[in-house]
């Protein structure tokens, strides 16, 4: 490696304080919705619709908080990306402080053999022999000289070695360190858009009337229950006859423990949450850990039918996989629907659902 001692030293305590600055925890994870993937072209500073058509305004309010949920998942999937990676660059900097340390070891015994050779004439090993009288000197320095040249040898090697990781440890340092920039910068860019969703949908509601907001709840009330009327009828109730494993009536005794704290995007508890954090966070304390996103929960997750389903399992809504919410039985999931709202048990078939996945497949 070209820097010496000091260098990489110093170096690798930079890379440890630029990882604790970078890593400093924002929010924290999410992803929610209650709406069809609706496109991604919603204005940021909504006005209601004419004549404040409350349906109208729900529909808008809805889109608002679906772009809102997409850019939560996308905010936790940046954050777990920069846990990761800083944990790996701290420990490829512990790795370049030990391999320096050892080097700097081979160095002294390499330095102590040459002083050595030098306070003898600076004639090596063989020379001396070869030079010596006594057949008996001859044949004990004989076995030496074999020694020395092995361990003169392997010191040599070891050298190598330790020098040649060092530079792979600075070059993969150096790789995670683009890396957990590349993150940082995807997780404030997804932080403004949340930001800016929940904004634009707390000002449109802050423009209603008392008496429409209060309709404008029950409209979205009505919606959920004529959908989950919709999903009962088709009579897929009467397939689901799971029984929750052992794991899952842990992670169900959690999440419902947790009904009635707000909803918070980033949020994994104790005291709020958003979707995919209440889901995640119920499944780490069953002792089964899941991926932090819906998204990821939705890709990563065994996949079985909803006939199949069983409380425990994990509903995942929307064509994007932007919302979740666990199975509890009997037709209904308890989840963090968005913000503004606490977490809550609703209709499995209340939003559009993409499919079921099973943590503890």
């Amino acid at each position: 490696m070209a820097t010496g001692k000091r260098g990489l030293i110093t170096a690798a305590v930079t890379v440890v304080c630029a990882v604790t600055v970078l890593a400093a925890p924002g929010t924290a994870f999410a992803s929610q919705t209650r709406t069809p993937a609706p496109t991604p072209t919603t204005s940021a500073s909504p006005t209601p619709p004419a004549g404040k058509d409350l349906e109208a305004v729900r529909a808008k309010l809805e889109l608002l908080y679906h772009d809102a949920a997409v850019a939560t998942d996308a905010y936790n999937a940046a954050e777990e990306k920069t846990e990761r990676q800083s944990a790996q660059i701290v420990e490829l900097a512990k790795h370049i402080v030990k391999g320096q340390a050892r080097l700097d070891e081979l160095k002294d015994r390499a330095g102590a053999a040459a002083r050595a050779q030098y306070r003898s004439g600076g004639l090596p090993d063989e020379a001396q022999l070869m030079l010596s009288d006594d057949p008996q000197e001859f044949l004990d320095g004989a076995g030496r000289v074999i020694q020395g040249q092995r361990a003169t040898k392997g010191l040599i090697e070891e050298m190598t070695r330790t020098q040649q990781d060092l530079e792979q440890y600075a070059k993969d340092a150096s790789a995670q360190w683009k890396k957990l920039e590349a993150s940082r910068k995807a997780k404030a860019t997804a932080r403004k858009k949340v930001e800016r969703r929940i904004a634009a949908a707390e000002k449109l509601e802050s423009r209603l009337e008392k008496e429409e907001k209060e309709r404008l709840a029950e409209l979205e009330k009505e919606a959920a229950r004529q959908a989950q009327t919709t999903w009962l009828d088709s009579g897929i109730l009467d397939e689901i006859h799971g029984k929750a494993s052992e794991q899952g009536r842990k992670a169900i005794e959690y999440a419902t423990a947790q009904i009635g704290k707000p909803y918070e995007w980033g949020a994994e508890g104790p005291k709020s949450y958003d979707c995919s954090g209440l889901t995640s966070q119920a499944w780490v304390t069953a002792g089964h850990a899941v991926p932090r996103t819906s998204q990821e929960q939705w890709k990563q997750l065994k996949r079985v039918d909803i006939k199949d389903m069983r409380p425990g399992d994990l509903v995942i809504y929307f064509d994007d996989a932007s919302h979740v919410g666990m199975y509890v039985g009997d037709g209904a999931i308890v989840h963090a629907p968005r913000p503004g709202r606490t977490v809550t048990i609703a209709g499995a078939g209340s939003m559009p659902i993409l499919g079921v996945v099973r943590p503890d497949a």
